[in-house]
């Protein structure tokens, strides 16, 4: 089904517009990681409503996102594995969230220490999106780390246990997306933005 789609819309572009090998590449990868966000969005949050967890992931989704927009982190080689991992933590977090009680004190030093390494490590780039620009990266860092501060003044002050696990558990993920340990653990290239230099 995916291949038909991509390439019905690719012979479409292909058809009415010039665009040289490379563009080409470029639309198509684009085209590829919307459907597969697409499809899988649809199959977690479905199991999500099944589950009870609906309204936890999207709280979930929303603090996390807001630091994956300018941490970036790995993405897996292939669909499957994709799929596998975001289905596992796009459900298994929402439920111990709404289940599990951590100490504040506890909380505060992960996050301290989780705050440094996305000092030292965001943004971290793909092979397929290398961040060239120095420019670029560096406000990707300052915006991931104010981010990540700012999550963390918050643990300090909510008294809800469910929205400080949400918080904690989003800065633990994107931390952990970024380490160049985890890429390497997963078979991926890190700081890919030095080819280019």
């Amino acid at each position: 089904m995916k291949d038909v789609i991509i390439n019905h819309l690719m012979s479409n572009i292909i058809k009415y517009k010039n665009f040289d090998e490379n563009k080409l590449k470029e639309i198509k990868y684009g085209i590829e990681s919307f459907y597969l966000t697409v499809s899988k969005l649809i199959v977690i949050f479905a199991l999500a409503y099944i589950m009870g967890l609906f309204k936890s992931l999207c709280i979930f989704v929303f603090f996390y996102s807001l630091l994956r927009l300018n941490g970036f982190g790995l993405h897996a080689k292939k669909s499957w594995q994709c799929w596998v991992a975001s289905v596992i933590v796009f459900l298994l977090i929402p439920y111990l969230c709404a289940n599990l009680h951590f100490n504040k004190l506890f909380l505060l030093l992960i996050s301290g220490l989780s705050l440094i390494l996305i000092i030292l490590f965001s943004p971290a780039d793909t092979e397929k999106r290398p961040i060239i620009s120095f420019k670029k990266r560096l406000i990707h860092k300052i915006l991931c780390s104010i981010t990540v501060l700012i999550y963390t003044f918050s643990l300090m002050f909510l008294q809800n246990d469910f929205l400080c696990n949400i918080i904690f558990f989003s800065i633990i993920l994107e931390t952990l997306m970024i380490l160049p340990i985890s890429y390497k653990i997963f078979g991926l290239k890190y700081n890919n933005y030095k080819k280019y230099l």
